[in-house]
């Protein structure tokens, strides 16, 4: 999820409770809330360094303890106060669990399993951004705050309370987690209806269904068959036609993809990529020479690719350049 999402959360635990656990409890769950995306930093070694790292040990179950008592040293380095080491380490682990757990409902996946296992696991239910949490989020923020304001002009300023913004904070929480339970539900629904159909007279081999904006009723809906994968809206409320997807043919083997196939751009790609899709088409020079793309399906279209990786392979099957791209690019 995003920084916004997850520091909120941190907030909202210390409010509801865990702030009493240790002095500075607040600060460290803010910072352990987050601290996961230290691996943030492999930017620095090129986008493809960061595709490998990203949501790599630091967003383990065997790493979380370690990532947990970094906050804690740091807080108490900083504010050089003392801190109930118990009682800040768990409330951090927490915060810490909590980003785990948040990451681990959307599209881009986590590998829990580290280092026993490289496994990307993920439940496909919420965007990385999503403007539902973010509108609950800025409800309890601003909630308490406003509540304050009322209640100061009431009793001529008395002392903010013990429990300051607890309610709201629980409602937030309670928020998150029927909303994710709600998006799961919603999920599975989409995905068993993308499986009840053929295509083209071909069953389906693989379904997935990603968010498709605000709306928890739409999905995006990805087909594999044996010939080709078909990539249509899901909406929950209408009927869903299969008719209507768009059809893209898989790439047949060959020399220029098997050559792209064994670069270390396309291995490091496949290794994160959960729905990949080849195709390969004539590049314009040199001669014979053909391009080479590999795309992950769940964030983007073979028209508009997201997460991709390209070769250019000459008439030998020789791979003269490979490149790795972010965001949105142009295809052919």
């Amino acid at each position: 999820m995003d920084p916004l999402t997850h520091t909120a959360t941190g907030l909202f635990l210390a409010r509801c409770g865990f702030k009493r656990w240790s002095p500075l409890a607040t600060p460290i769950l803010l910072i352990a809330a987050n601290a996961p995306d230290i691996d943030t930093a492999a930017l620095f070694g090129g986008s493809l360094n960061y595709l490998h790292y990203h949501r790599h040990l630091t967003h383990s179950i065997a790493a979380s303890p370690v990532i947990a008592i970094l906050p804690v040293l740091l807080v108490r380095a900083v504010a050089r106060k003392p801190v109930r080491w118990l009682g800040a380490f768990f409330a951090a682990w927490i915060g810490v669990a909590s980003h785990l757990l948040l990451d681990y409902t959307n599209i881009y996946g986590i590998r829990l399993l580290l280092p026993f296992s490289g496994r990307w696991l993920r439940l496909d239910h919420t965007p990385l951004f999503d403007p539902w949490i973010w509108s609950v989020i800025l409800l309890a923020l601003a909630g308490p705050f406003l509540s304050r304001l009322v209640s100061m002009e009431i009793t001529s300023g008395a002392a903010r309370p013990s429990h300051y913004g607890r309610g709201f904070a629980v409602f937030a929480l309670a928020f998150l987690l029927c909303y994710n339970a709600g998006r799961g539900v919603l999920h599975s629904r989409a995905v068993a209806v993308l499986d009840s159909w053929n295509y083209r007279d071909r069953p389906p081999i693989r379904t997935a269904a990603g968010p498709a904006g605000a709306n928890p009723l739409r999905w995006h809906g990805i087909v594999e068959t044996s010939d080709f994968v078909a990539l249509g809206d899901v909406n929950l409320a209408g009927e869903f036609d299969p008719t209507r997807t768009e059809i893209f043919e898989k790439a047949e083997p060959s020399p220029a993809i098997e050559a792209a196939r064994r670069t270390k751009d396309f291995q490091e790609f496949m290794r994160f990529s959960q729905i990949p899709f080849w195709r390969s088409y004539p590049a314009p020079e040199p001669q014979n020479a053909r391009r080479v793309e590999l795309i992950d399906l769940r964030f983007g279209t073979p028209h508009d690719p997201g997460f991709m990786v390209s070769a250019l392979v000459d008439a030998n099957a020789r791979v003269l350049e490979t490149s790795f791209q972010f965001g949105r690019v142009r295809p052919r």
